[in-house]
């Protein structure tokens, strides 16, 4: 099964996990320090919440498509890499408290989309400084990429 991610930098953690435990009907499926994932059956969502700067509004921090194989990422990198578009491959990376394989694509308007596989849980945030996945946002609205593309 694979379904779309929405990962939103929220400047209440707290706030926004009751407000969306509420309209989903579901408490997160994982809770770690300044972050917390939803696991939506229905509509099929992976809701992702990131704690950004307090005071600040909510924002979009980056969209996914979660797939169930690292065979269906490798797919997914070939089709998009033959519309010609730039892909960024991570493979056994740690994002989201999760290891993953993922490749990134970045919309006309910069904005970062990501097709992952979950391999593992694990108990840090992201390893990779130059990764997409919590990258500042501030620098993907500047128009800075991720990191360097790998157009295989």
């Amino acid at each position: 099964m694979s379904r779309v991610q929405l990962a939103l930098r929220v400047p209440d953690l707290q706030a926004s996990i009751a407000f969306y435990s509420k309209l989903f009907g579901t408490e997160p499926a994982k809770l770690r320090d300044g972050y917390a994932n939803f696991a939506i059956a229905d509509p099929p969502l992976k809701l992702v919440l990131v704690q950004g700067a307090p005071g600040t509004g909510t924002r979009m921090d980056h969209l996914g498509v979660e797939v169930a194989t690292t065979e269906e990422v490798h797919a997914a990198t070939t089709r998009l890499q033959d519309q010609g578009l730039a892909t960024d491959i991570e493979t056994d990376t740690t994002c989201c408290y999760a290891r993953q394989d993922k490749v990134w694509v970045r919309g006309p308007g910069q904005e970062p989309w990501e097709i992952y596989v979950v391999k593992a849980d694990t108990d840090s945030m992201a390893e990779q400084t130059d990764s997409t996945c919590c990258a500042d946002p501030a620098a993907a609205e500047a128009g800075r990429p991720p990191a360097e593309a790998e157009d295989r």
